[in-house]
């Protein structure tokens, strides 16, 4: 196993996620290296001007249908089970988590430790863990960056694990097809494959911190929010696409935050 990592590796290794016999581990690459690493594995094209462009195959956006929240007794409570929240057997999540470290034995595998959320008093530390350069390259892109002196002792309150390339077999994994989306809170873990939709990442966390935010009377709100001249704060609400980005993003206001 080859380590690749331009600050200190961290001391929680990939082990304890259940990950051994990996090849090569690129830890925290900066985004230059991950822009080269997609172009070289031609997991994408350069555009014009210098964007990266990449499919995502058959899943051009989140597969809702697909996701799932464990069942189990530290947080059954907490959670309100709907269609939307659907439960999944922690048997069924064991079984699938074993056969996905089992697929990424002798694979190259890219890490972000990072954090979700800018407060420091409310924000959690992360780590997702993926099989595509271009999507440790999302993360890196949507998450708080880790200064060089807090990723030697990063210690993730939760991990994804993004395997796009990983199909589930709906009949012994208990899942709606081969895509799948599970998240497990007394594992802190989450489990992603069967697609190559790099926004299932992202709302994986959001569901993360949905959950544990209310838990410390803060209010999390899925929205985008800018401030005026004159003070007045404007607070943009909708589902993905429906265009919180492009109104907070007037330059005539400030932004506060987007997501």
């Amino acid at each position: 196993m080859s380590e690749h990592h331009i600050s200190a590796r961290p001391r929680l290794g990939l082990e304890a996620h259940g990950l051994f016999n990996l090849n090569a581990i690129y830890w925290t690459l900066p985004t230059s290296a991950l822009y080269e690493q997609a172009i070289e594995r031609r997991e994408g094209h350069i555009a014009h001007m210098g964007s990266l462009v990449v499919r995502t195959g058959h899943h051009t956006g989140r597969s809702a249908n697909d996701k799932f929240v464990v069942r189990e007794p530290s947080s059954e409570k907490e959670v309100w089970w709907s269609p939307v929240n659907r439960p999944y057997d922690p048997g069924c999540f064991e079984r699938l988590h074993l056969r996905m470290a089992s697929y990424l034995q002798m694979k190259d595998v890219y890490v972000q430790d990072c954090f979700a959320g800018a407060d420091p008093d409310y924000r959690v530390p992360v780590r997702i863990i993926t099989e595509y350069a271009w999507h440790s390259l999302v993360a890196r892109n949507m998450f708080i960056q880790a200064r060089p002196g807090e990723l030697e002792n990063h210690e993730p309150q939760f991990t994804v694990i993004d395997v796009p390339r990983f199909h589930a077999i709906p009949e012994t994994d208990c899942t709606n097809s081969e895509t799948f989306v599970i998240v497990n809170f007394a594992k802190r873990l989450v489990l992603i494959g069967g697609t190559s939709y790099a926004g299932e990442i992202k709302k994986s966390v959001f569901t993360l911190m949905n959950y544990l935010l209310p838990l410390k009377g803060v209010l999390p709100m899925h929205s985008s929010a800018n401030i005026g001249p004159d003070g007045s704060t404007a607070v943009f609400f909708g589902l993905s696409g429906t265009g919180k980005t492009t109104l907070s993003a007037d330059p005539a206001r400030t932004l506060i935050g987007d997501d």
